[in-house]
């Protein structure tokens, strides 16, 4: 029987969501279930797991650098270290499964538990998968991914697992009047959701404040994240006396409500706010930050392609082209409807409860193995 279990995701939204998301789930099937997150102490976990009532145990972070440096001669020394260290955890916590979510945080905790004998699940958000999770991929036949085509061996396809209040947000006429007026925003007018990420983004307010005065005359209001770092400067440069509602705020600190808001969201496409977005039906425009390996691309390709949504690369993102492509959207209730249900399509809800159900496959394959559980 399933007693304790160890999730380990640090570091970004993106690990940090999907590790939260199903702790919930089985915290749900099982108050009594011990549930422990593995992060760094400067990361967002830091905050976000006890905030949700949950044990957060700490590794430091070891990460790889990019190019040859005398940094990297000090990994093997520092990985060991954490490697120890979540050895340690795994034991003080009895762990039964480890559950991991790729980042730093997931490499010291695949191995520890391939170490000692423990199961292992892997989940992974994005298109192309990271170190971390191609090593853990490498130890169990317990791999989940978020896309088709994901390069993991036996991977089963089951999205990214999600919170209870995105799955059940309700999106009703009066629910959207509610959220507008949490907002102080017109109940009766389209309304565009600008986030940049938990930081923002630079261009997508620069592109808004130019266009905030156009968007205002075509009757649209705005709810925009600038990010706390940003909200100075943007202050500076929004046109006042605008003839529609500008709401600008430095972070969302309750994003279901904000969702519930909006008609159409412009954003970057983390996995974690494409699968959001596809979940609740909400169209989006998306910027893909313009850095790594492309995937953020990747991630909102699917919604794109099946009619949910818009791409824009950020060199690219101007007021002409706000004006150009998403206010033709979002003054048309038929070319919103048509979006919103081709966005849902692209949606897996059952994602968190498909994973919950391969912790307790690999939980039941270490009782039959006597205990142990041995490598894929």
């Amino acid at each position: 029987m399933l007693k304790s279990v160890l999730l380990a995701g640090g570091g970004t939204a993106g690990h940090v969501e999907p590790a939260l998301a199903v702790a919930d789930a089985l915290r749900a099937t099982d108050p009594r279930l011990r549930l422990t997150l593995l992060g760094t102490k400067a990361g967002l976990e830091s905050r976000l797991v006890p905030a949700r009532g949950y044990e957060l145990a700490t590794v430091e972070k070891v990460p790889l650098p990019r190019r040859p440096s005398v940094q990297l001669l000090t990994v093997p020394g520092r990985l060991a270290g954490a490697v120890s260290t979540a050895a340690h955890v795994l034991a003080e916590t009895r762990a039964d499964v480890v559950v991991g979510f790729g980042g730093y945080v997931s490499v010291p905790a695949y191995l520890a538990a391939r170490r000692r004998g423990i199961p292992i699940v892997v989940h992974e958000a994005n298109p192309l998968p990271g170190v971390a999770n191609r090593l853990g991929a490498r130890f169990t036949p317990y791999v989940a991914t978020s896309y088709p085509g994901t390069p993991l061996r036996g991977a089963r396809l089951t999205g990214i697992p999600l919170r209870p209040e995105i799955l059940t947000l309700d999106r009703s006429a009066g629910a959207q009047r509610t959220a507008r007026g949490r907002y102080g925003l017109d109940y009766q007018r389209p309304t565009l959701l600008v986030v940049g990420g938990s930081q923002g983004a630079r261009s997508v307010n620069t592109a808004m404040t130019s266009a905030a005065r156009a968007l205002a005359r075509s009757g649209i209001q705005v709810l925009h994240a600038a990010g706390p770092r940003n909200i100075g400067e943007v202050t500076a440069v929004l046109p006042t006396g605008l003839p529609a509602p500008y709401v600008l705020v430095p972070y969302l600190d309750h994003i279901p409500s904000a969702y519930a808001a909006a008609d159409m969201v412009l954003c970057r496409s983390g996995a974690m706010t494409c699968a959001e977005l596809a979940a609740i039906g909400l169209p989006a425009a998306y910027v893909p930050l313009p850095i790594g390996n492309g995937e953020q691309r990747r991630n909102a390709l699917p919604t794109v392609e099946a009619g949910g949504g818009l791409i824009v690369d950020d060199a690219d993102l101007t007021a002409d082209w706000i004006m150009s492509n998403v206010v033709p959207v979002l003054t048309s209730p038929e070319r919103l409807a048509k979006m919103r249900a081709a966005m849902a399509g692209t949606g897996r809800p059952q994602a968190t409860q498909m994973i919950v159900s391969m912790i307790h496959e690999a939980e039941a394959s270490r009782r039959r193995s006597g205990g142990r559980h041995a490598a894929h």
